[in-house]
């Protein structure tokens, strides 16, 4: 089970990296919770593949910084289909 894992990792990691995706989106790609993206690609990610997990915190970090945006746009579209 410990390999399957460490592999989803990494799979995970390259799919964000190669899509520029949330963690929103690799969890419906791979049918699996945003937590577990998440742990995988911070915790497990980082003492597996300190190289691949910088550049996969990168986009999250770019992520993270538009999510306020995107939250907005999606608040202001559901507004205005009520109308």
């Amino acid at each position: 089970m410990k390999g399957i894992v460490e592999e989803r990792a990494v799979e995970i990691a390259q799919y964000i990296i190669e899509n520029h995706a949330t963690v929103r989106n690799a969890a419906k790609k791979f049918g699996i919770s945003k937590s577990t993206v998440h742990t995988d690609v911070t915790q497990r990610l980082k003492k597996q593949n300190p190289l691949l997990y910088a550049q996969v915190k990168k986009i999250l970090d770019i992520n993270k910084a538009q999510r306020h945006i995107r939250g907005g746009i999606a608040t202001r579209e559901k507004y205005l289909k009520e109308k």
